[in-house]
Order: C-alpha cells, then structure tokens, then sequence
C-alpha cells in the first residue's frame, strides 16, 4: 500500500488548458508588481529607520551625578574689561561662591575693552543662581555696561540627535546690546531632566529649560547702580525621556506577507470582474447579431 503525500497539498494547481491569458489580467500583474515594489521598499524604509519615542514621568534620572549638574556657559559682554567680570554661584544648600574661577576662561574684546567669559562648573540639584558681575573686581568701576550676547547656555550632557528638537541651549544667541548699559537682567529658568536612551541602551542626561526674563536698574544699600546678570533656576520634577526603537523584524515580515497577499487578492477580484464583464458584454454582442 503506498501512501501519496500529494493529498495534502493545499496550493492545488490549474490546469493551463483553463487558464486564458488576456491583455487586462497582464496589465493588472505589471502594476501590482509595480504596486508591491512600492510598498515593500516604502516598509523596508520603515524598518531601517528608527523611531524616536518620548515619554514623561516623575523621577530624577541620573542618580549617579552626585546631585550635580555641569554647565556651560558662554558669553560675551563687549563693553566690560575681563578684569572686572566675574561669576558668582550661590544657592538653597548655603553655597555662596564669588568669583569662581575653575575651568573658566576670560578672552578680552574690542582691543581690551570688552570681555568674553566661557566657563564651566556645577551647580546643586536645589534651586538656586549663577550670575556674571564685578563684585569680585577688586575696585568697582563707576558705571559698568552690563549689555551682553549670551552664546551658549547649557546644563548636562550635549546633545547633538536628529530629530530631537529640545530648548538646550535656549538663550543661545540672547542680544541685549541695546539693552541700558546700567540696567540688570534676570534670566528666569526652568530645568527640566532629559533623557537620551539609543539602541544600545546606552543613556546620556541633559536638561532642556525654558526662559523669562526682565531687566531692571537695581541699586546697593550706598545708592549705587551695580548691575548684574543673574541666572535664577530651579528644576522641574517632570523628566523628559527620549528612546530610540527599531520596528521588530517579525512585524516587518508579517507586513510584507500581507502586502503580497492583500495585493494578489484585491488584483484578482479586479481581473475576475473584468473578465466576467467582458465575457458577459461579448454574449450579449453575439446575441444582438443573431
């Protein structure tokens, strides 16, 4: 007795003495294959791609920092010789530091005139200021010209990822030159914690903050205008957190099958139709000539 395991084959073949090939059903082949091209590099083009996902939730990131945040900061103040800036930090832990000096870097301006400090410290995770000021200048001058361009502003890791447009660095390119020179300026931020997380799982902490501002002319208990450029912080308890994902491959495969076979379909219901329209018009042609 033998067995014929071509009982179980499902993809039973037509005969091709009943096949009949026409014009419509190649045209119709020619642009489903079109058609599946199109889909499939337009899905192979997804699948490579990676997807950028953001989420929120209430934690602090990075534990590891010490409850530090580096800053960078740059700018410009083209009216105020580099021997009379200085930055000042101080905040809600007691820190009160006058003219810190540690990895900072006073470039003058305007033949000696004007000064451009860049710096960069950390600042506790409490609320608190930096501000750029002359009270650590040995002798303070009459009339100091606070008016400024703010180049960099930023706080954590830097970075540089399509497709995340975030306000790291939003005072960058600030233009208060025409600013009254006497006049301080508040710079009002909101921190907010950012994650970014690739494919590797590998995970870098920036912070993202958002700006107010107002100027004003202050004076000291002698009547005395000491302007300053203070900036006033404090952090969000939201965190920000970015993700990068690929699509899973077997989604990948589960799409394309279903492009090829919802194409075959759809195109042989449109090829039946025809041909059983044409069929039907071609009878009642030969029924009006008889």
């Amino acid at each position: 007795m033998t067995f014929d395991v071509r009982r179980f084959d499902i993809y039973r073949k037509v005969p091709k003495d009943l096949t009949q090939p026409t014009y419509t059903g190649a045209f119709i082949s020619v642009c489903c294959c079109v058609f599946m091209l199109f889909l499939f590099l337009s899905e192979l083009t997804g699948f490579i791609a990676t997807e950028i996902v953001n989420e929120l939730y209430v934690d602090d990131p990075d534990k590891d920092s010490g409850g530090k945040i580096d800053v960078s900061l740059n700018i410009s103040l083209p009216n105020l010789h580099c021997d009379l800036v200085g930055l000042d930090i101080q905040d809600e832990m007691g820190r009160h530091e006058v003219g810190h000096i540690d990895n900072s870097m006073k470039v003058p301006l305007n033949n000696g005139h004007g000064c451009r400090f860049e710096g960069e410290f950390s600042i506790n995770k409490v609320p608190g200021n930096f501000h750029v000021s002359t009270h650590s200048a040995t002798a303070q001058p009459q009339s100091p010209d606070m008016t400024h361009i703010i180049h960099k502003l930023a706080f954590g890791e830097k970075l540089q990822v399509q497709h995340v447009q975030g306000a790291f660095n939003a005072l960058g390119g600030a233009n208060r030159l025409q600013s009254n020179a006497l006049a301080s300026h508040d710079y009002i931020l909101k921190i907010v914690p950012t994650v970014y997380e690739d494919l590797g799982g590998k995970q870098r902490f920036s912070y993202q903050y958002t700006v107010a501002n107002k100027e004003y002319v202050a004076y000291s208990h002698t009547g005395r205008i000491i302007p300053a450029i203070w900036f006033r912080y404090d952090l969000s308890p939201i965190t920000v957190r970015y993700t990068e994902r690929r699509q899973p491959f077997y989604r990948f495969i589960t799409t394309i099958c279903a492009i090829i076979g919802g194409t075959f379909t759809v195109a042989g219901i449109i090829d039946s139709c025809i041909f059983t329209a044409s069929e039907a018009w071609k009878k009642i042609q030969i029924g009006k000539m008889s």
